[in-house]
């Protein structure tokens, strides 16, 4: 289960950057340091990493928008993952994810209204002899159909 981070300030920003400076290709693992700290990757972060390493935003925001586990902004109390690889495609699971999605009213990476929860897809669970495969914060769940979904999304609050 996701929490809602409080908003962190500079000076926890900067000390989290400067704990992974100094590393070989330190922009992975100071990446990794603030998003495990704060939920998301915080918007007054990017500079402060754009001038400590020397790169532009633009490279920055490549590097985030490439990684699909970085956020730039808090997950819902919940995270739903979609899987989107061919087998659970196979098995319906693009139908699957295009209902889900229609039902809560949001596109990938949304959060629905009341924070509950965040859906997002993913490249694979593992559980391809078990598509459409879906995981609910760290609990894999497969041959999830619209019954499995709503009693998922119902768990979690959605």
């Amino acid at each position: 289960m996701q929490s809602a981070a409080p908003i962190p300030t500079e000076d926890e920003i900067a000390a989290l950057i400067e704990a992974n400076a100094d590393l070989e290709g330190p922009l992975l693992p100071i990446l990794h340091a603030l998003q495990e700290s704060f939920g998301h990757i915080p918007q007054p972060a990017m500079q402060m990493i754009a001038d400590r390493l020397n790169i532009t935003k633009a490279e920055l925001h490549g590097v985030i928008s490439f990684y699909h586990d970085f956020r730039e902004a808090p997950a819902g109390k919940h995270v739903l993952k979609i899987c989107r690889a061919e087998a659970c495609q196979a098995m319906g699971g693009n139908a699957l994810a295009e209902e889900t999605l229609a039902k809560l009213g949001l596109d990938w990476h949304g959060t629905t209204i009341n924070g509950a929860v965040t859906v997002e897809p993913v490249y694979c669970l593992g559980l391809c002899a078990c598509g459409p495969a879906a995981m609910l914060d760290d609990r894999c769940v497969g041959k999830v159909d619209r019954n499995r979904m709503d009693a998922l999304l119902a768990e979690a609050g959605a």
